[in-house]
């Protein structure tokens, strides 16, 4: 199950990078200009910040298997109607269709992981699915490069789009809930509801909760929720840098060229990867050892933000390969943070039908640095020159505010409190 939620996360991840790699061949067809492009590029983070919120909502009413089909349908239709676009009209409702479908991608599987794994397994897992999202960043540029040189690049777009296809057909196929899988024998099915699985039929029996006792609009009033948001907005700022301006400032701060950008290019990803499996391990390693959630959920969460601010130290080293290494460190730091942050929202739902919902309300936060991120740093290397100086410093700071967050805003790592 979690491998399919790391597949479909993979495909969403090389869809929406699609774009970025096949720019340059899309604006001379679509006679885009500077700041065209760029309209473009935000447009997707946009809607996708948008549907957050209805999407983690429908995944609570509707189920996270019929509302990740249709989100991935949805997104991969509009990957390919990106094939036929003729102007700059048609190229941005493509991206803001393709940002709507999206969305539903990861409320879904923190609702699939919630429902499937025990508390002590959860953070390690949700780093698996998580890591899709590096991996689709990490291969989108040779995949995406290969087929706009194979097929062009409305070619590229017809491809990547079947990918989305693909994957539906196996999600419906196999994808069920543990009391709906003949596989389940009662033994795992007692493993995985009494270690703390996020099941709302399991939560009923035992404890009566009704999901609606806690309106939507409430969990805005939470202190845990806004904290979780103001968290995960810092820590996906400076992530965004890595998938919006980390290859420019390679280039122009840093003086590689072509090869070295695609040799060295993608290791802060790559090493990203093992970053966000070792933050699920020790996570799930502690609760295992009989520490609190709170204390197995903040340590890598305050640890991985205060690590991620190195950042900023990658303006002061004199070589390219010590900035290139702090990179790698700081992207390694959010990803092992992440994986406790995607466990949070089955961490401290108020009942199961509230998981999906909260993890769109944070993940609506967080691609507010999407749209933010990117222009800010425009600004701020305009302003200064062509520098990266001040933007690199804001992204450390940021990490210390989503430090900060994590240890004293967000609360007890307990379910809220229904009334």
């Amino acid at each position: 199950m979690v491998a399919m939620c790391f597949f479909g996360l993979t495909i969403n991840y090389i869809d929406r990078s699609n774009l970025s790699v096949a720019l340059p061949k899309m604006k001379t067809a679509l006679h885009l200009g500077p700041g065209a492009e760029g309209v473009v590029l935000a447009a997707f983070f946009a809607s996708y910040a948008v549907f957050q919120l209805p999407a983690g909502k429908a995944v609570d009413r509707f189920g996270e298997k019929i509302v990740n089909a249709v989100t991935v349908a949805w997104w991969a239709v509009f990957t390919a109607l990106t094939a036929a676009t003729h102007n700059f009209t048609q190229l941005i409702l493509a991206r803001l269709g393709l940002g709507a479908g999206e969305a539903g991608g990861y409320p879904s599987s923190a609702k699939a992981v919630s429902l499937w794994f025990p508390t002590r397994e959860r953070a390690f897992a949700t780093s698996i699915y998580d890591s899709g999202a590096r991996m689709g960043t990490a291969v989108a540029l040779p995949i995406v490069a290969a087929l706009v040189a194979w097929l062009g690049w409305r070619g590229s777009f017809i491809v990547t789009g079947a990918l989305g296809v693909v994957w539906v057909v196996f999600w419906l196929i196999y994808y069920r809930r543990p009391r709906e899988d003949p596989q389940v024998s009662e033994s795992e099915l007692a493993y995985i509801e009494e270690g703390g699985a996020r099941t709302v039929e399991k939560e009923a029996e035992e404890e009566n909760r009704d999901p609606k006792v806690v309106r939507y609009r409430d969990l805005f009033r939470y202190r845990t929720v806004l904290g979780m948001m103001l968290g995960f907005f810092c820590l996906n700022y400076i992530i965004y840098f890595f998938i919006t301006w980390f290859p420019t400032y390679l280039v122009d701060a840093r003086h590689f060229d072509l090869l070295k950008l695609g040799v060295f290019g993608v290791l802060p990803a790559l090493v990203a990867i093992p970053g966000g499996w070792i933050g699920g391990l020790v996570s799930d390693r502690m609760v295992k050892q009989g520490k609190s959630l709170t204390v197995a959920r903040k340590i890598p969460l305050v640890g991985g933000m205060v690590l991620s601010s190195v950042i900023a130290l990658a303006v002061l080293v004199p070589t390219a390969a010590e900035a290139l290494a702090l990179l790698c460190v700081c992207y390694a730091a959010l990803t092992f943070a992440a994986a406790s942050v995607w466990s949070l929202p089955a961490d401290v739902a108020p009942t199961p039908g509230h998981v999906a919902s909260i993890g769109g309300i944070q993940n609506f936060a967080s691609n507010l640095a999407g749209v933010l991120g990117a222009t800010t740093t425009g600004a701020l290397v305009a302003l200064d020159g062509g520098s990266f100086v001040p933007a690199l410093v804001l992204s450390g700071a940021l990490g210390l505010v989503g430090a900060f967050s994590y240890l004293a805003i967000v609360g007890r790592i307990e379910p809220l409190p229904t009334k």
